[in-house]
């Protein structure tokens, strides 16, 4: 401190910054009527000045009202966002059972034509353009959505078309609970970094370079 203290420099403290004189080296030190060394005297006056300690404390008794409010506002959104995804989730998975019981019944059709009411070289045709069908449609839905048809991509679009269509049928604002829910994760990232620098005794500056 004494080396620190022998030139003036700038200290910046949560993005205000504060001109700090150097001690006088010319004069000898004196002791002060508190019992205090020049260099402890200037500490303390800057800690009283700057009121560090109870800034970060309001601060930090905000950012927790803060994070508070916003559970109170999310916990409604969420009991019905979660009943929707289960809804929408139900219905996806009843999709997918109802394909593979279509394909398993035209499985069943085909073979039983071929074996038991016509021959292979008359079904031969039938299932080739039975696959060219599916090719064509394939091709459609890739031309409507831009994405190759694979399974848990189809799944994931048809849930999220169930979930928004359930939602504006209970009138569930998606917009504002995704709103919420990003100032709340600001919030929480807010204290997170607020609450380290108390532990370390660093500026929030600081820590993002140690970071």
């Amino acid at each position: 401190m004494d080396v620190l203290l022998k030139n003036d420099f700038h200290l910046v403290l949560n993005n205000s910054t504060y001109h700090v004189q150097s001690l006088q080296t010319d004069k000898q030190p004196t002791n002060e009527s508190n019992g205090m060394d020049p260099v402890k005297s200037l500490v303390h006056d800057l800690h009283s000045a700057l009121h560090s300690k109870e800034y970060h404390l309001h601060k930090e008794q905000a950012l927790i009202q803060r994070i508070e409010a916003l559970k109170e506002e999310l916990l409604p959104l969420e009991q019905i966002r979660l009943d929707i995804m289960a809804k929408s989730d139900a219905r996806s998975k009843t999709l997918l059972w109802t394909g593979l019981a279509l394909l398993s019944t035209q499985g069943g059709a085909l073979g039983y034509l071929t074996w038991w009411v016509y021959s292979w070289d008359i079904m031969e045709p039938v299932t080739y353009f039975i696959t060219y069908g599916n090719i064509i449609a394939f091709y459609a839905y890739y031309l409507l959505t831009n994405m190759d048809y694979l399974y848990p991509d189809a799944r994931d679009r048809q849930f999220l078309h169930f979930f928004y269509k359930r939602a504006k049928k209970q009138h569930f604002d998606v917009e504002k609970y995704n709103w919420l829910k990003n100032k709340l994760a600001e919030a929480e990232e807010s204290l997170r970094r607020l609450r380290n620098p108390l532990k370390l005794k660093l500026p929030i500056e600081q820590l993002q370079e140690r970071e």
